[in-house]
């Protein structure tokens, strides 16, 4: 049984390469979808968001290419390619690509 879905196992990956940026386009696939875990990965192209909205869990972003500006409550945070940030549980957030980007977003909640 695999745990993590849509995905090779046992095999090195680029996961930018399975959820490539389509232009004017958010696009996602997800990897895991538990009640408590959700695994999943997105591109966004430039000048495109998601709004804001917050979540049960902790949302561990991890930006894999470009430049997101991710706004926490009232904060603003530029996150570039090879870095990560965590989203607070029940607090709003929103993301805006400043230039297209690729993340592997892990979000953790309460069992």
């Amino acid at each position: 049984m695999n745990y993590i879905e849509k995905i090779p196992h046992s095999k090195v990956l680029d996961l930018k390469k399975e959820v490539p940026v389509e232009e004017d386009q958010v696009s996602s696939m997800t990897l895991v979808q538990r009640d408590d875990l959700g695994m999943s990965v997105f591109a966004l192209d430039e000048g495109q968001s998601i709004g804001g909205h917050s979540s049960k869990g902790d949302a561990m972003v991890n930006i894999l290419s470009g430049k997101a500006e991710i706004t926490i409550d009232e904060d603003k945070y530029l996150v570039s390619a090879g870095e990560s940030i965590v989203l607070p549980a029940n607090i709003r957030h929103a993301l805006h690509a400043v230039e297209a980007f690729q993340m592997l977003l892990v979000v953790v909640k309460p069992q």
